[in-house]
Formats: C-alpha cells, sequence, structure tokens
C-alpha cells in the first residue's frame, strides 16, 4: 500500500500521495472483521475510482474521523522524534548568524531541509489534534 519507500510525501498545502495514505488509513482503521470483508469483496479495485475524485488536502486531513486522525497524529509524533532536535532547536541555529556561518554550506542546506520538514510536519500535527 505505502510502496518501496514506506513514507508519504506531504506538501505546504496537501499530501503528495494521497491514494497510498487514504487506503493507508482506511485499512488501519478496519475492524478485523471490516478487514476481512474488505479483502474478500475485492475492494482495492473499487477504491481507485474512490480516490481519484478526492484530495487530500490539508482541509479534508482535519474532517478525518477521530480513530484516524489518532493515528495520523501518533504517527507524526513518532516522526518528529525520530529527528536529533526539535523545530525550535532549528529556528535557534537559523537566526543565530554566527553560528549559522560557522556551518559548512551542505549542513546549511540541510538545516533548511529539516525545518521545512518539521514545519510541514507541525502544520500537519495542528490540523488532527
Amino acid at each position: 500500500m505505502v510502496g518501496e519507500e514506506g513514507a508519504f510525501v506531504l506538501g505546504w498545502d496537501e499530501v503528495l500521495t494521497e491514494e497510498e495514505l487514504s487506503t493507508t488509513l482506511k485499512v488501519l482503521c478496519m475492524s478485523e472483521d471490516e478487514f476481512k470483508e474488505y479483502k474478500e469483496q475485492d475492494s482495492w479495485e473499487d477504491d481507485s475510482e474512490e480516490e481519484e475524485n478526492s484530495t487530500l488536502s490539508y482541509e479534508a486531513l482535519s474532517r478525518l474521523k477521530t480513530p484516524c486522525k489518532k493515528l495520523l497524529y501518533d504517527s507524526v509524533v513518532l516522526t518528529l522524534e525520530s529527528y536529533g532536535s526539535d523545530l525550535k532547536a532549528e529556528q535557534d541555529l537559523l537566526n543565530n548568524k554566527e553560528a549559522y556561518e560557522k556551518l559548512s554550506r551542505r549542513e546549511q542546506q540541510a538545516l533548511h531541509v529539516r525545518y521545512g520538514q518539521k514545519r510541514i510536519l507541525h502544520q500537519l500535527l495542528e490540523l488532527v489534534h
């Protein structure tokens, strides 16, 4: 369901791998009986038509059912915990001109990427909390 990378791609305004995330949330939030029925009915193919007509904008994510929102929230928290520092530490480093200039060009670029990733994840937390 998730693909080879096992990750979802989030942009500033929407989920870029919306079909994968939508299907994953749907399946993970099913009871065991619902999953068995879903699997027996070959509902996997039916979803593709349904998914094409929906977009997982961040506004749509905020309207997910509570179990799916909790699952997504917990996943984002785990992802944020996998970083070596938090969003505030990245902001502080970006705002500290002297410390920032001591970083190599590659470290500066990595800092900007991490900061952007964390901002997107925090935005997502706000929506599903």
